[in-house]
Parts: structure tokens; sequence; C-alpha cells
């Protein structure tokens, strides 16, 4: 949910930039809703037990969706601007810790399906 809302985030603002400036409300919004999905990654790495390792991944997130949310509140332009570079960053990490978690599920099968 949360590399889909992301590239949501990158078309909303694109949107703004190039056709309507409305977008940038909703391009807000929808920041603030992708907290739900952050919370949800960290909840599930600290406290599924299939999940355990994944924390520091989950870590991650947070703190670069808490720096997302600090850059888009600074009014200031230097700061700003860093705000699309946080936020491929953020979609990376959002990218890699699923491919972990599958990459761990299908080990743990070849080894069980060995059995």
């Amino acid at each position: 949910m949360l590399p889909a809302g992301l590239f949501l985030q990158f078309l909303l603002a694109g949107g703004a930039l190039f056709q309507d400036a409305r977008l940038w409300g909703l391009h807000g919004a929808v920041g603030g809703l992708l907290a739900v999905p952050v919370m949800a990654m960290l909840a599930g790495a600290l406290w599924g037990r299939h999940l355990r390792g994944f924390g520091w991944w989950a870590g991650v997130i947070l703190v670069l969706y808490g720096v997302q949310l600090a850059l888009a509140a600074e009014a200031q332009p230097l700061p700003l601007a860093f705000h699309p570079f946080n936020a491929a960053l953020l979609l990376a990490a959002s990218l890699v810790q699923p491919a972990k978690v599958e990459r761990r599920r299908a080990k743990n099968h070849h080894i069980n399906g060995d059995q």
C-alpha cells in the first residue's frame, strides 16, 4: 500500500506543478494518510513473529516519513528542495522491505518444502 501511495504522491505533485495547483491540497492529504501503512509496517515488524528482523527497515521508513513531513512543513526553498529526493529514498525503502520479506518467505518455504 505504501509504494502505491507514494506513486500517487508523485503523480499528484506533477499534476499540481504542470496542470492544476489545487492538487497540492490532495497531495498533502494523501501524504498524511500514508502514516497508516508506515505505522502498520512498524507494528508488524515489532509484533509479528514472522516479521521479526524487519524492524530496522520499518524504522528507516518511519524516519524517512518523518523527515518527509518535516520537509513539507518547512517554508524555506532549500529544505523544501530535498522533499522530492527524500520521497525517492522513501519509495526505495518501501520497496526493499517487502522484497526482503518475500525473499525470507521463499527461503523458508524452500527449506520447509525439502523436509
